[in-house]
């Protein structure tokens, strides 16, 4: 099952299984064992899955700020692999924590080295260059027509989506989005084709990159916190080599840039991982997927607000089209009730 699209990490197959209650009898002097009520623990964990929901669109939602601050000091295959690097190191802490081996054989590393490639360094590379020229808004935007690629693509590749009449009107529906993103009917006035078509180039890698997960790397016994965490190694050994064929070493080493790369990394790439797997395995991919319609919310806000960033009229309303249709393109028919049920509770 895939999870939801982001600037950060790619998904692949995860548990679904809700989470129990651990909650132990409370043991009295006069009574002996009484159960714990079953509302605190149930609330309990209400709470702690919102919070981690919020914190979750948060991070994700800021990345894109912090992709145009870390670019602001250095060059963005630079602001990628240090993204990849501090991404890396709060993976590879999980691992060691949790004792997880890494994955053997030299087809699924092959098949990691094209995941990393399609969901990690092409796309991260991808948005850092066209933050150079468009605003991080207009960037968040473009990330979040992934599901209208994945809708497309799953079309054409995965035999066992089959398109359905509402799947199909979300795909023309956010085009429409797109389109209004884009003014299409003032010529693309003042916009930079080059630098969009980078960050629609770049949400078009993850469906592409999610396929070939779901193709090579399900069901292969490992660990997802395994899986990722030796994916984005392969990003950053990947980034390592190209770097320097496209940059120079940095004569400085810019404070505010440098955080933000470094907080992209840590939190949007690491921390934002290990968010997701617990929120899909708490709540389910159905639940999880929600983070995706707060992104773009989030990622125009701070840039409106913290960037001075300006927003026409057609950049919000063209946001909510393309989020009505990427809607209605991950909706699946309801299940008929079965004869009988009708009135039960």
């Amino acid at each position: 099952m895939s999870t939801t699209p982001s600037p950060a990490t790619p998904p692949v197959s995860l548990p679904t299984t809700p989470a129990t209650s651990t909650a132990r009898p409370v043991t009295t002097a006069k009574s002996g064992p009484v159960p714990a009520p079953a509302a605190t623990p149930t609330l309990r964990r209400a709470l702690n899955w919102r919070t981690r929901f919020v914190a979750l669109s948060l991070i994700w939602g800021f990345s894109f700020l912090l992709i145009k601050v870390g670019t602001d000091g250095y060059a963005p295959f630079q602001v990628t692999f240090g993204r990849l690097f501090f991404g890396t190191a709060v993976l590879a802490g999980a691992i060691a924590v949790k004792r997880e081996r890494l994955p053997r054989g030299a087809r699924t590393w092959g098949h990691l080295t094209v995941a990393a490639l399609l969901l990690n360094a092409a796309p991260f590379s991808l948005f850092a260059y066209a933050e150079q020229t468009i605003p991080s808004t207009l960037a968040g935007i473009c990330n979040a027509t992934s599901p209208l690629w994945g809708m497309a693509l799953s079309l054409v590749a995965l035999s066992e989506d089959r398109p359905t009449r509402r799947r199909v009107a979300g795909l023309g529906i956010g085009f429409l989005g797109v389109l209004t993103v884009l003014g299409v009917w003032q010529g693309f006035s003042g916009l930079d084709l080059r630098g969009t078509a980078m960050a629609l180039l770049a949400s078009l890698c993850y469906p592409v990159g999610w396929i070939h997960v779901r193709r090579t790397l399900a069901g292969t016994g490992h660990s997802n916190v395994s899986i990722i965490g030796s994916q984005l190694f392969v990003a950053t050994l990947e980034l390592a080599l190209i770097t320097p064929l496209f940059t120079s070493m940095p004569t400085s080493f810019p404070v505010l840039p440098l955080l933000a790369v470094a907080a992209l990394g840590a939190l949007g790439t690491g921390l934002a991982v290990l968010l997701q797997y617990g929120l899909v395995t708490e709540v389910g991919p159905t639940t999880a997927q929600m983070v995706t319609y707060f992104i773009p919310v989030i990622a125009t806000t701070a840039g409106v607000v913290l960037l001075n960033e300006h927003l026409g009229w057609n950049t919000p309303v063209g946001a909510v089209v393309v989020l009505a249709g990427a809607a209605l393109t991950q909706s699946r028919p309801r299940r008929p009730r079965p004869r009988g049920t009708a009135g039960q509770s």
